[in-house]
């Protein structure tokens, strides 16, 4: 996409016909055969088929670009990482799994179908976006076939041929897949019966009573749970208990290694010295580069974009004020009011790119910026060489034009000139994109902005400190065994934190923002009951671990989730009880008025109650109890019934319902929506199941 942005107006290649699909198919293979060759670089398997490090590690790295593009980070913290990580994965296992399947079915994207995607009557919106006429918003379809002509013969090797082809090749699959879910769409079929039980499943409405004997009425230190009360929740409910991937429970402890008191002291002393020199600065962007952990430039920005403290100060203050030392986001911080003045709110402007590799260097790109500059000025239009010229071809298309903006918006170098010159400038600036010339064609709105200059120093432990919390952690591990973690965790005063199924990919763990090692370890050189081989150092933290459980993939046993499914086995053994004791009260009894009587509850009516929300009003939702009452004839007292918050016994006064069902269309469509918003996942979950996914992640990452 880069690419595309960068050089529009060479890349506008459409390879129509078999000649561009061979050239793909060709490269797919090429690709399959690069990874089939040793299981060292396997990361997983779907479906018998393997799945490369290195081209997982292309989708990773694609990943992160796109979301620090689109957040503006230039980071990524660990727990977005995984998530940036977890999605490639995803994007792996779904590419080879649909494959198979569309191959299976021959679902294909013919020449004529590549054609139209790139030059017919309804071409690729993106290519339009990227290559249409500005002025009619359509395909220029002279330039197109120019390209045509002038890349018939264009080698293999040609880069413009090779970007091209990334281009074109997730579209074509795109449209692959979309072709072979409509297949699946087209299966799906509503009939007449199905609409009308959902229509009286949201307009029958029924009115009954009942009486409820809530679990909560039983303590919990009153119920005494067996292992036949656990064995015989787990044997009903199996199939919960199916583990996809492999899990791994482990303990530890951590000793903190973060800054101590002395050190904060030192670094703010350490701050208070600066404050003179910065009073002093005259260059004061230097003294920032110079002194300051955080290099930022120093721009002119507006209230509510400086962090609170200083927010409330700045704008206040004369130039030369000096504000702090003071805390943010974990450093210690001084900061000088540089300038401040009143400014334009936003700005229109439009400016020509000019790329100093392909120039020969940023000497001969200012040079020909110049030249432009000076044909400008003397009365060539400015839009026709942002067209011709300029290296930004989204905005080139548009004469160069960049719309408004506000600050913060573009580059320090770019807003400097565009907010702090005057409508009608032209000048010449140099930013990490290339060399600009820019024109400032409007500004609106005034408001007060500052300049202000920050010097920022962490707040990290020392030496002294770290060393300090590194021997303890040294000394736990030479005392401690599998057997006693516990016994010495409380010695030393250590709470031993849990970290329970951990997946082999997992960054962070409760406590521990950056645990990859740790995690690492737990899947490639323990068994159950080892102790680390060494302490770990994670962020401020040394850690200890003791990997107490491995679950495999598959299906757990009952000792795996039997902590789990402690609360619904407590819940189970309540309702035996509470059963019981309804049973007894419906016994004999002539109304529900009797059972209530005789339980020692009360009887409770409610109606307007839909088969489709089965809410029971100041309650929540009951399948199970408003299942009964629409299976039920009226002024009969149902067995009891164990719901989600206690056992209930119900009885039917009527039922009302809605009028006929004439039209049946609508129900279909509303049915059929459903139904097509669920089913690419649900497919794709199903195909997946049967895929027999391995996952080696955690040997890699």
């Amino acid at each position: 996409m880069s690419f595309l942005r960068e050089r529009m107006g060479t890349i506008l290649v459409a390879i129509i016909g078999l000649a561009l699909f061979a050239f793909i198919a060709g490269e797919v293979i090429t690709y399959g055969k690069s990874f089939m060759g040793g299981d060292r670089n396997t990361l997983g398997e779907v479906a018998g088929e393997k799945i490369a490090y290195d081209d997982y590690m292309k989708t990773v790295k694609q990943g992160t670009e796109n979301f620090m593009q689109q957040s503006g980070q230039t980071s990524l913290t660990p727990q977005i990482t995984e998530y940036v990580q977890e999605n490639a994965w995803n994007q792996s296992i779904s590419t080879v799994i649909l494959n198979k399947e569309m191959d299976k079915v021959a679902v294909a994207v013919g020449a004529d179908e590549i054609q139209s995607m790139i030059s017919g009557p309804n071409p690729d919106p993106q290519i339009v976006q990227y290559f249409g006429d500005p002025k009619t918003g359509k395909l220029d379809m002279v330039r197109l076939n120019g390209f045509l002509r002038e890349l018939q013969n264009a080698k293999p090797t040609d880069d413009r041929l090779i970007q091209w082809t990334a281009f074109m090749e997730p579209k074509i699959e795109q449209r692959r897949r979309e072709k072979y879910f409509a297949l699946v769409h087209n299966g799906l079929y509503v009939n007449s019966l199905e609409a009308k039980d959902s229509y009286e499943a949201k307009g029958k409405l029924a009115k009954f009573t009942y009486v409820q004997l809530p679990y909560s009425s039983i303590p919990d230190n009153k119920v005494t749970l067996t292992d036949d009360d656990y064995q015989t929740y787990y044997n009903e409910h199996k199939a919960m208990f199916k583990n996809q991937q492999e899990l791994r429970n482990f303990e530890y402890v951590s000793f903190n290694a973060s800054p101590s008191k002395e050190d904060t002291a030192m670094i703010k002393e350490q701050m208070v010295k600066l404050i003179p020199a910065l009073r002093s600065s005259t260059n004061d962007s230097l003294f920032v580069q110079i002194n300051s952990e955080t290099k930022a430039p120093l721009v002119y920005q507006r209230k509510g974009q400086l962090e609170p403290q200083l927010d409330s100060v700045m704008f206040t203050a004369a130039p030369g004020f000096v504000y702090g030392p003071y805390v943010s986001n974990g450093s210690y911080k001084v900061a000088k009011l540089v300038d401040s003045r009143v400014g334009p709110d936003s700005v229109h402007a439009r400016h020509i790119l000019i790329n100093p590799a392909t120039a020969g260097g940023v000497d001969k790109a200012m040079a020909k910026a110049d030249s432009i500059k000076k044909l400008i000025e003397g009365g060539r239009p400015f839009a026709e060489f942002a067209k011709n010229f300029s290296e930004d071809k989204q905005s080139g298309e548009k004469g160069g034009d960049l719309g408004t903006f506000a600050r913060g918006a573009m580059v320090p170098a770019f807003e400097e000139v565009a907010f702090n010159g005057k409508p009608g400038d032209m000048k010449i600036v140099t930013s990490q994109f290339g060399v600009h010339l820019i024109n400032v064609i409007s500004q609106k709105g005034s408001s007060k902005v500052a300049k202000v200059a920050i010097v920022d120093k962490p707040l990290t432990a020392s030496g002294k400190t770290s060393s300090a919390a590194y021997a303890k952690a040294q000394a736990f591990l030479g005392n401690v065994n599998k057997d006693n973690f516990a016994q010495e965790a409380k010695k030393a005063g250590l709470p031993v934190k849990q970290a329970n199924d951990v997946n082999g990919v997992a960054s962070a763990l409760p406590g521990l923002d950056n645990a990859r090692e740790l995690v690492k370890w737990a899947f490639t050189k323990a068994e159950k009951g080892d102790l680390v081989d060494q302490v770990y150092a994670l962020g401020d933290q040394y850690v200890i671990a003791h990997l107490t459980k491995i679950k495999p993939e598959g299906e757990l046993a009952l000792e795996d989730v039997k902590e789990q499914i402690k609360p619904q086995v407590l819940t189970q053994v309540k309702a035996k009880q509470l059963h019981s004791k309804l049973e007894g009260a419906v016994n004999g009894a002539s109304s529900i008025q009797q059972v209530a009587q005789k339980a020692g509850a009360q009887a409770v009516p409610v109606e307007n109650i839909v088969f489709a929300n089965p809410v029971i009003p100041g309650l929540s939702i009951e399948y199970k109890v408003i299942g009964t009452v629409f299976g039920m004839q009226p002024k009969k007292i149902s067995k009891p019934v164990d719901g989600a918050n206690g056992v209930y016994v119900v009885s039917l006064d009527s039922f009302i319902n809605p009028p006929a069902l004439t039209n049946t269309v609508r129900e279909k469509q509303q049915i059929s929506q459903t139904l097509l918003q669920q089913a690419d996942n649900r497919l794709f979950d199903a195909l997946k199941d049967k895929a027999n996914v391995k996952d080696y992640r955690a040997k890699f990452l």
